[in-house]
């Protein structure tokens, strides 16, 4: 390929272009500046970027006015896609959700292309164009030249074709978007309302060519949704395991605090608050801490009233039944027991329960949610408590817990930003519950003035 100076500012790049990787140009800035550039971009011959928009953009960053190109001369749009896909591929810098999209639409190109063999064809098979030399290779033929196994490559196109739109733009920027078996996981969530939507698609295709404005009306109905369905139902899916991903990182840093603890290098904040009952405690202008009855009207009277979850743990003297009227879910937690025992004596409506690592979560709420269709296998109390967090809050959300217990719950809540309410009757389990946070953040806490009155 002839390699060719060309002004910055006339190259061209296309809209369907791969997000930029701000570190990876950094990278490529410090190189190009101590050593130039090495590897030219690839452009066709009207200036279309074909590959190398990190380099492109690290110039351009540097103030560089021309850049060497490799000027490639592709027959149309789809071939020089076709050249931009592999290079890609050949650089190994993309993510699996990248990679099973940039497949699917290689293959859709190939077909185009009339490059897909069927019988009777031979390998320069080339519908009504002139023959690409040597013919380009189908997907499977390409994927094992990369390393690709055929069951990698099923994988990656039941990842592309079967993951709903609107759910791959919530995955892209996330970790999610890097670990494949979660991805599989997603793309297998509501499978049979995507065979339904595809079976209802086909039929509005044919009633449409018959002119059938009736089955064409009700077969757009059902496709409509069961797709939707489809996507509440992998939408579930992808926040399942953002929590099962949070809580990991929560039972991980748990675990790093202890042994923080146990070598003697918690440092910060060894002036151990003194709580009494009936004491209110400011952390950081964010979470509120009460010390005393959390049934209470001067616990009761400090919630916002609008909580998105209240995390409760299960005693023989429960007298919590309020938090439905605080919160749009309660989640119950408890080591033992029937939660039907429990339901009986409770006004809160019940949903669902889980079993994680051993504990039994009660979901109730005055509305519908839908509980989780596959396995779920977390570790750790804090881990259900990021869990729970993830799952049925946001950031910023106000989140309820009227039993300190370690401070699990206070912990999660700062750490993924959310505003916790939570107290305790027990001084001392508010006092560690305190200094829990004030290790884990660096940060102090400070009592409110009325609860000095």
């Amino acid at each position: 390929m002839p390699i060719k100076s060309v002004p910055i500012d006339q190259i061209k790049i296309g809209h369907n272009r791969r997000p930029i990787n701000g570190d990876k140009v950094e990278e490529l800035k410090e190189s190009i500046q101590a050593n130039g550039l090495l590897n030219p971009i690839t452009v066709d011959r009207k200036l279309n970027l074909i590959a190398g928009l990190h380099r492109l953009t690290a110039c351009r960053l540097l103030g560089l006015e021309k850049i060497e190109c490799n000027i490639v001369d592709y027959e149309d749009a789809d071939q020089a896609r076709l050249a931009e896909i592999d290079e890609n591929f050949i650089r190994n810098e993309l993510k699996p959700l990248e990679r099973a999209e940039m497949l699917l639409e290689r293959q859709k190109i190939l077909d185009r292309l009339g490059l897909i063999a069927k019988a009777g064809d031979n390998q320069h098979t080339l519908k009504g164009r002139e023959m690409i030399s040597p013919p380009a290779k189908t997907n499977l033929e390409f994927a094992k030249e990369i390393g690709y196994s055929e069951r990698s490559l099923q994988h990656d196109k039941q990842i592309a074709k079967d993951i709903h739109q609107e759910v791959k733009e919530k995955i892209k920027g996330t970790p999610i978007a890097d670990i494949k078996t979660e991805l599989l996981r997603i793309a297998r969530a509501g499978t049979k309302e995507r065979t339904l939507a595809e079976q209802a698609e086909q039929s509005l295709e044919l009633a449409q060519a018959k002119k059938d404005k009736q089955e064409a009306q009700q077969q757009a109905k059902i496709a409509a949704q069961s797709r939707l369905r489809q996507q509440e139902l992998q939408l579930q899916a992808f926040k399942i395991a953002m929590a099962k991903r949070e809580a990991k990182l929560a039972a991980k840093k748990a675990k790093s605090l202890v042994e923080e603890h146990q070598a003697g290098k918690a440092t910060v904040g060894q002036g151990k608050p003194w709580v009494n009952v009936g004491d209110e405690w400011i952390l950081n202008q964010q979470h509120l801490v009460y010390c005393g009855d959390t049934a209470g009207k001067q616990f009761t009277n400090l919630l916002p009233g609008n909580a998105a979850l209240a995390i409760a743990t299960l005693s023989p003297s429960w007298n919590h039944d309020y938090l439905i009227n605080e919160a749009r879910i309660v989640a119950v937690l408890r080591s033992e027991g029937n939660i039907y025992n429990f339901c009986s004596r409770t006004s809160m409506p019940f949903q669902y329960e889980l079993v994680l690592n051993n504990l039994y979560v009660g979901l109730f709420s005055r509305q519908s949610i839908s509980k989780p269709q596959i396995p779920i296998h977390i570790e750790g109390v804090e881990g259900i408590v990021a869990y729970l967090l993830n799952m049925y809050t946001n950031p910023n959300n106000f989140v309820i817990a009227p039993f300190m217990g370690h401070g699990e719950i206070l912990i999660g809540c700062e750490r993924m930003a959310r505003t916790c309410f939570i107290g305790g009757e027990n001084p001392e389990l508010i006092s560690r519950g305190i200094m829990r946070w004030q290790e884990w953040t660096g940060k102090s806490a400070s009592k409110t003035e009325s609860s000095e009155l």
